[in-house]
């Protein structure tokens, strides 16, 4: 038991170590496939071979580097937009159709640039954002001071609305009920209910 989970473990940072390889530079990439090996290894992967896929994964990453460098910013690491683009390549081999035409590296680059834009609307939306305690500065004993410390607000919570709508409504009944029209009619004007609310 002990043997089996050492192996796996050893195993595991073989790959680790080999997939950081690929992310952090780009000449340990694997040369791509050639146009006969592609056909194979696309024929192979429609019959179930998942062996096949991962080789046209592995073949494929020089091209996800690629993609990923046009989209390198300073706000978004370059090794962030690999990953990314690595899910893009995983799906369009998941979805391509050799019948369509189409090239495989035409297809999947398609897929990873999308993949990219996607994750990086993410991050612009998530950039634009602003939360309530987020610090806008500190106060004269150099506290900080949040957004939501500095917004004042008179809203009152959808429970307490509901609550007073309850209430002017019992109001308005038991007024019905009590008052003569004349009496009703000055507290209506003392205190400014309108009559349309009756």
């Amino acid at each position: 038991m002990l043997t089996l989970c050492i192996s796996s473990f050893i195993a595991f940072l073989k790959s680790a170590v080999f997939v950081v390889g690929y992310i952090s530079n780009d000449s340990l990439f694997p040369e791509p496939l050639s146009s006969e090996e592609e056909k194979i290894y696309i024929e192979r992967y429609a019959q179930g071979d998942e062996v096949a896929r991962n080789v046209l994964i592995e073949r494929n990453l020089r091209l996800v580097a690629h993609v990923c460098k046009k989209y390198s910013t300073a706000n978004v690491d370059h090794e962030d937009l690999i990953s990314i683009g690595t899910i893009g390549l995983i799906k369009g081999i998941k979805s391509f159709d050799s019948s369509k035409g189409v090239r495989l590296a035409t297809y999947v680059s398609r897929c990873i640039e999308n993949e990219v834009l996607m994750h990086l609307r993410v991050v612009k939306k998530l950039g634009a954002e602003v939360y309530l305690e987020d610090t806008i500065g500190s106060d004269k004993d150099d506290n900080t001071i949040s957004l939501q410390e500095v917004i004042e607000t008179d809203e009152r919570s959808i429970e307490d609305e509901v609550d007073l709508k309850f209430k002017i409504k019992k109001l308005y009944e038991k007024m019905k009920e009590v008052l003569i029209d004349r009496e009703k009619l000055i507290i209506e004007m003392r205190f400014r209910f309108g009559r349309s609310k009756t």
